[in-house]
């Protein structure tokens, strides 16, 4: 009869009276392209999927992936960063899961990487660590600081032929996938918030309104052709204007309770695009990626979503003048 230990992963085998323990086995054993690598544990985002993918009944649809390494770092300089670190090291070990010391030793024992890190500047050095390996890959928010950096990440990823994709978990919210595919008709317009909190190594939105922006962009499509921003210390209102003349707005929030959602109007009626219900929508999304190397937010998409917030910020420093957006195919 075969016993597991859960607490101390030790298995022991019971024959003829006899107990005998086997060695302490460890998630690095997972079978081949199942073994998950995070890079960067200074964003809640890292745990929280280590937690879903290493529960002890973790959902079918996870598809037995487990986190099996981890590689702290992360930002080096930002304050959240210093703080969440340490915790976050001891907590993710509580989990099985190995501590690397450095991106090329987790490399050399994962078959897929989470690019955690909460600071966008490190992610293009990271990520080409990442794609050289030859390893799947999905960053989180933001893809990267900057609308260069990010663009440099996908052509590296083509050169290299490996696939990667970065979206935020409010793309796939369970009104926004309906509406995306198609099932209320066509959109006309829509109106969408979140938080927007301001970190100053990075453009305004790209820290934290990338989520609301991101809402927008998958009920609006890609093709914004102009934007214009109103800023004070408390609420940005971003209004941009689509190619065939529709028009989507994004409100980001500084002060009050803290909340995602939107409206979207179609032609069949308008249509709320709440509530948020957390990771685990995203994490399917990024397992069924892991499994099909077909990327569910495609590099055009992301980058017009960089290119938006590169273009709020500019409207911003010039008072609020109406920008043109980089094209995807500068």
């Amino acid at each position: 009869m075969l016993k597991i230990n859960r607490r101390n992963f030790i298995h022991t085998i019971t024959l003829a009276g006899a107990t005998v323990a086997l060695p302490r086995f460890s998630f690095g054993h997972q079978s081949a392209q199942k073994r998950v690598g995070i890079i960067g544990l200074d964003t809640s985002h890292s745990l929280a999927f280590t937690k879903l993918l290493n529960a002890e009944n973790p959902d079918l649809s996870l598809d037995g992936y487990r986190v099996v390494a981890a590689y702290p770092y992360g930002s080096k300089d930002l304050a959240i960063s210093k703080e969440r670190i340490p915790k976050q090291v001891i907590e993710i070990q509580q989990f099985g899961v190995k501590i690397s010391d450095s991106i090329a030793q987790l490399l050399s024992e994962v078959d897929v990487v989470l690019l955690e890190t909460n600071d966008g500047r490190l992610h293009l050095s990271q990520a080409l660590e990442v794609i050289k390996a030859g390893k799947p890959l999905f960053i989180d928010k933001p893809l990267a600081a900057s609308f260069k950096d990010g663009k440099a990440i996908f052509e590296a990823a083509k050169q290299h032929n490996v696939p990667v994709f970065s979206a935020s978990s409010l793309r796939f919210m369970e009104n926004v996938v309906a509406i995306r595919s198609g099932k209320y008709g066509k959109v006309l317009g829509a109106d969408t918030f979140s938080p927007a909190i301001i970190e100053p190594t990075h453009p305004d939105l790209f820290w934290y309104g990338i989520h609301g922006i991101e809402t927008l962009f998958a009920v609006m499509g890609t093709d914004c052709m102009s934007v214009s921003r109103v800023y004070t210390d408390e609420t940005d209102i971003v209004v941009g204007k689509w190619k065939d003349g529709r028009i989507g707005t994004f409100r980001g929030t500084r002060t009050g309770k803290a909340d995602f959602g939107g409206t979207c109007f179609t032609e069949n009626g308008t249509f709320q695009l709440g509530p948020y219900l957390g990771y685990q929508p995203l994490l399917v999304e990024i397992i069924k990626f892991f499994n099909t190397k077909i990327p569910p937010v495609s590099a055009a998409e992301t980058l017009a979503i960089l290119a938006f917030m590169e273009a709020a910020e500019e409207s911003k420093g010039k008072g609020g003048i109406t920008v043109i957006p980089q094209r995807i195919d500068q």
